[in-house]
């Protein structure tokens, strides 16, 4: 074949050999905070469970995922990421992995529910926290870049041990997008709308961090339809 019959066709990505394939999923939906009803602490930081409608979330998490590869399926020391896995975990017969440093940025004073409730009032607080990109404007909370230097710390770990290979990792919307503002540059709170049971991708190969997707929820598309007809 001639040089002027080659052809260059476009091709599907394909991710560079020896990397991490890793899939964050957002835990489903959890209990709601009711004012002066704290949710239950573990080591410090609130631990509500999932609700009937994030365990929904959860099965269509597991269906949507069942069929890959998965050397590994990590969860963090709370229960809503747990109770998320279950199902993935009884579909391919695998144990969940826990992994400490995955867990929720630690909201210090406002722990136990009480963020949800400044959120919804826009308390001058949380606007600081907006406006400086930086957490630690929360009385006794952890600053944005002790979140994401132990999240980052965490995902290589994961990639250390699982080179080549395709691994999910369910954690936290503030963890997730401390992630995944390292892996694109972002401003710190880029990613604060992660939606329950949603899935982004990462690809790890040393200090190379690639996002391929982000709050994916196809599996979800109940929900979807719903926003779509205005219902929601």
């Amino acid at each position: 074949m001639s040089n002027d019959e080659v052809e260059y066709r476009q091709r599907p990505f394909q991710a560079p050999p020896g990397s991490t394939e890793v899939f964050l999923v957002r835990h489903g939906q959890s209990a709601a905070y009711r004012d002066g009803q704290p949710f239950p602490l573990v080591d410090g930081q609130g631990d509500p469970s999932l609700t009937e409608h994030g365990r929904w979330q959860a099965v269509q998490v597991g269906e949507r995922l069942r069929h890959v590869a998965l050397a590994a399926v990590y969860v963090t020391t709370l229960q809503r990421t747990v109770q998320t896995a279950a199902p993935l975990l009884d579909y391919i017969g695998q144990t969940a992995v826990v992994e400490p440093d995955l867990r929720e940025i630690h909201l210090g004073e406002w722990e136990g529910g009480i963020f949800r409730k400044k959120v919804a009032e826009r308390d001058p607080v949380f606007l600081e926290v907006e406006r400086t990109q930086d957490w630690s404007a929360i009385p006794g909370a952890e600053s944005f870049s002790q979140l994401q230097n132990r999240v980052v710390a965490a995902i290589t770990r994961i990639h250390d041990a699982h080179p080549g290979e395709r691994v999910v990792a369910v954690s936290h919307g503030g963890a997730i997008g401390a992630a995944l503002s390292h892996a694109t540059g972002a401003k710190p709170l880029a990613f604060g709308a992660t939606d329950n049971a949603s899935i982004a991708h990462l690809i790890v190969l040393g200090d190379r961090w690639i996002l391929r997707r982000y709050n994916d929820t196809g599996h979800l598309g109940g929900e979807l339809s719903a926003v779509a007809e205005g219902l929601t």
